[in-house]
């Protein structure tokens, strides 16, 4: 990783990076090889309403992907489609309904089944809880760790809610502007967090008992343009413990314990 960001940095864009990019870099996948990678990686995206088509009955929805990966046909296929709804708790009557007549909880359980139905390997789950009320994402939840479980999946799981992070993932990236400035087990995290910007995040969490209050540590300042980013660390304008190197030079993610990365100069 270190000599493909060297090989980045420089000004010369050498035949041996090319070599790396037409290997590695899923953007410069084209035709059947893009098409390959596709079957083994899928997307839950937040907002069921607007991913699924409205005009498509939930056997074509689902069956779509089978379709145009041309694994399955006719009643292969409906076997297919019917297997993995059964699977995210929907059954054979929901086969010719269209989007509209569901739920919201529903509704994401059929974004799920149309994930899974080529059997991926690895999912990016874009905030899939956010669109529902407690009690579904809860149901969600639960869905989410039993399939993984039973089919070997590999999660990206892409939320603001840290009590769903941690309810769901193993692995923890905070990020701030694009940028992830810590990397750490989500225990370790959650007991711990060592960057100024995750420590005043995980300070805002609510307590679940009116008696209590938790000190936090309060932000100031607006969020930076994402286009337009501050020089060194992109959190020094807010951070209260900046130093001129915070405002000059970008720190490195450094393993500072076993497998927990911290990006600070304040800790590096």
């Amino acid at each position: 990783m270190e000599e493909i960001e060297k090989l980045e940095r420089s000004d010369q864009q050498s035949s041996w990076l090319k070599k790396i990019r037409r290997q590695f870099d899923l953007s410069t996948f084209k035709g059947r090889k893009l098409k390959q990678v596709r079957r083994k990686m899928q997307i839950v995206y937040q907002d069921p309403t607007t991913s699924l088509n409205p005009r498509m009955l939930v056997k074509d929805i689902v069956g779509e992907p089978l379709a145009v990966q041309k694994l399955t046909k006719g009643a292969e296929r409906r076997e297919k489609v019917l297997e993995i709804l059964n699977m995210v708790g929907l059954t054979e009557r929901h086969l010719y309904r269209y989007p509209h007549e569901f739920s919201g909880g529903q509704r994401q359980r059929i974004a799920i089944a149309r994930a899974l139905v080529t059997r991926p390997e690895f999912v990016v789950l874009d905030e899939p809880t956010s669109s529902v009320d407690v009690s579904v994402r809860a149901q969600l939840l639960n869905l989410f760790q039993k399939l993984q479980k039973d089919l070997g999946l590999t999660y990206l799981f892409v939320s603001h809610d840290l009590s769903v992070v941690e309810c769901i993932s193993d692995r923890m990236a905070v990020m701030y502007l694009g940028k992830v400035v810590e990397l750490a087990p989500t225990a370790d995290l959650y007991r711990e967090p060592l960057h100024p910007y995750a420590q005043a995040l995980f300070s805002s969490i609510p307590i679940p008992d009116p008696t209590k209050r938790r000190k936090r540590a309060p932000l100031k300042g607006e969020v930076p343009s994402p286009v337009n980013p501050p020089p060194g660390c992109r959190f020094n304008p807010r951070c209260d413990k900046a130093t001129d190197l915070c405002r000059k030079e970008e720190a490195k993610l450094i393993d500072v314990r076993k497998g927990h990365y911290v990006a600070c100069h304040l800790i590096t």
